[in-house]
């Protein structure tokens, strides 16, 4: 029996006995997990673990499974691709699915949305059009629309994969920044072990359909990666994750991520 309701106000996140099955292959086999209110956690796991579907379920995006699944009423999802809407313009991109309440409220939604682009530093940019726009720029605007519905839980899927290491770190220090100021739940799925470490405050591990792995990151903020500590944790999920402990020869030396 599938199961959608509001979370508990001292839990943004609670799925219990979560089952997904694609045809004859059971992806998700009674998948539990929590997240706290302002929590970040992360999801590591191989390709073709249940990652995505975790989070669409989430999401509301598929409601073909079975178990519990208990969220917020308010939630935004940012995906690999900023899947902006080419024929607007950023501002309209930002404010996509607001819907007017009122004779007054698009004033204020419009207020709202311009205040979103401004804290992903792209105020100036309202008026332009999604071609024009750098990787960064355009992952920064899909920021700025999951914001500016004042999310509670933020599920992010691989948002920086596609992005070069040195936009994919900035964006590391913006994602932290608007997460301590508005301290959304977030559930960031991610094939990079070191940006799990550097976000999260929890990683998870999914593996043969359940979470096997759940691991404080009890290290200081900003994370160093030459640090003992951080070392010891990467160490820790790669062998986890059954890798040998080494870069990917087509990974950035910054990164560790999984094949």
């Amino acid at each position: 029996m599938t199961t959608e309701v509001q979370a508990p106000a001292n839990t943004a996140v609670f799925a219990s006995g979560v089952t997904r099955t694609f045809g004859n292959r059971e992806v998700l086999r009674g998948l539990n997990i929590s997240i706290a209110p302002g929590e970040f956690a992360a999801l590591l796991g191989r390709s073709g673990t249940g990652k995505s579907t975790l989070l669409r379920i989430l999401g509301g995006l598929d409601r073909d499974y079975g178990g519990e699944v208990l969220v917020p009423q308010r939630r935004a999802v940012v995906f690999q691709e900023p899947r902006l809407l080419p024929w607007q313009r950023v501002l309209p991109n930002v404010a996509l699915g607001l819907a007017p309440t009122g004779p007054n409220d698009r004033g204020r939604l419009r207020a709202r949305s311009i205040s979103a682009l401004s804290e992903v530093g792209l105020a100036s940019h309202a008026r332009a059009w999604p071609v024009t726009l750098s990787g960064g720029e355009a992952q920064r605007v899909a920021l700025a629309r999951a914001l500016v519905r004042e999310p509670q839980l933020m599920l992010l899927d691989e948002p920086f994969g596609a992005l070069d290491a040195l936009t994919r770190a900035r964006m590391h220090g913006l994602l932290r920044d608007l997460c301590a100021r508005h301290r959304p739940a977030v559930l960031l799925v991610t094939h990079d072990v070191d940006e799990a470490i550097v976000l999260a405050d929890r990683v998870l591990v999914l593996a043969d359909g359940a979470i096997t792995v759940d691991l404080p990151v009890r290290l200081d903020r900003p994370r160093d990666r030459s640090h003992v500590g951080f070392t010891a944790l990467r160490t820790r999920l790669l062998d986890e994750l059954g890798t040998s402990g080494g870069l990917c020869p087509d990974c950035p030396l910054v990164t560790t991520r999984l094949s």
